[in-house]
């Protein structure tokens, strides 16, 4: 595997890792602890005297801040190792502009006081596009990693089952998602002591949205989880080719133990450590049918997946006259 590979698939690691600290700012109502200020801290670029809020939020800002910069060097380090028009280029530049809008939605969601313990339909929307933000990002850093690592570009002319069958576990993905954002919220904002009393709130006929979510959200996730497990059956009998029925058979049990978890999370109240495992789970289902629909749908015709690296020797000879024709290096 390339370096630049393997520096790609840690930065996959590392941005699950950042998310899922993200989830633990929200849980916890720590998203004010830096107040209204972005980038810097309650005024400072590092707090002093900080509250645990603030350390929290402090921490999840530089951990973000660092995703970022990681990100610009995939991208120089993929400008500087593939040709022009490479799908590694186009992959990283890709994941360089969602870490931008990601970025930008998280400085509004302080800006304009979108945190704590706002109820606002505004912040509902925000979080809802920014977690379907989060999951391109993920996609589009997770594809420049199995690009790199040397495969095949997409080829999706004459592959419309395969597209549907990936496509729609893929929609579904964002749109459970992004209410389950905003249920998880209602979970923080509204929080019950057990079963019973969450139930009750959810049939109060004053319910606040957020609540009522709570009771949508499952149907979605479970009708979800049964297409994935259904679609992935479909993209094997389609491509019975062992890396996709490996990458299919993890997105579909990925998938059920994240309806355990999330069914898991609701019997016990939503506590902290569980809405933090239900998104990481779901970023890993997200990113194993990726993953599955980058091996179905590869154009195994395309060539060599990376340029060679070129040698001194190889310079040299390149700049030598040559009575020969010249061949085409592959892209």
């Amino acid at each position: 595997m390339r370096p630049i590979a393997r520096f790609a698939w840690g930065l996959v690691a590392y941005d699950v890792a950042v998310v899922a600290w993200g989830a633990y700012v929200r849980a916890t109502g720590s998203g004010a602890g830096c107040g209204r200020h972005w980038p810097t801290c309650n005024g400072e670029f590092v707090p002093r005297r900080a509250r645990i809020e603030t350390l929290v939020e402090f921490s999840h800002r530089a951990s973000s801040g660092a995703a970022f910069v990681l990100t610009l060097v995939l991208l120089v380090w993929a400008l500087r190792t593939f040709p022009p028009g490479h799908r590694v280029r186009r992959g990283a530049a890709a994941a360089s502009a969602f870490m931008a809008t990601e970025a930008l939605i998280g400085a509004g969601l302080v800006l304009f006081a979108l945190v704590a313990h706002d109820a606002s339909m505004k912040r509902a929307l925000s979080i809802s596009l920014h977690l379907v933000n989060t999951f391109l990002l993920l996609a589009s850093t997770a594809l420049t990693a199995w690009w790199a690592s040397g495969g095949a570009p997409l080829k999706l002319r004459g592959q419309r089952p395969v597209v549907i069958a990936i496509g729609v576990p893929l929609l579904a993905m964002m749109l459970v998602g992004a209410t389950g954002a905003v249920t998880a919220l209602g979970d923080t904002l509204f929080p019950t002591s057990s079963l019973a009393e969450g139930l009750a709130q959810d049939l109060a006929p004053s319910a606040h949205v957020f609540i009522r979510l709570r009771a949508i959200h499952p149907i979605l996730a479970v009708g979800t989880a049964a297409a994935t497990i259904v679609l992935a059956s479909v993209v094997r009998a389609l491509r019975p080719t062992g890396t996709v029925s490996v990458l299919s058979r993890l997105a579909a049990g990925l998938a059920s133990v994240q309806v355990a978890a999330g069914l898991l999370d609701v019997v016990l109240s939503a506590p902290v450590a569980m809405q933090v495992l239900h998104l990481a789970l779901a970023d890993g289902v997200w990113l194993a049918l990726t993953l599955t629909g980058a091996a179905a749908l590869a154009d195994e015709d395309s060539g060599p997946a990376v340029r060679p690296p070129r040698t001194r020797s190889a310079t040299r000879m390149s700049r030598t006259p040559s009575r020969g024709r010249a061949a085409a290096e592959p892209v």
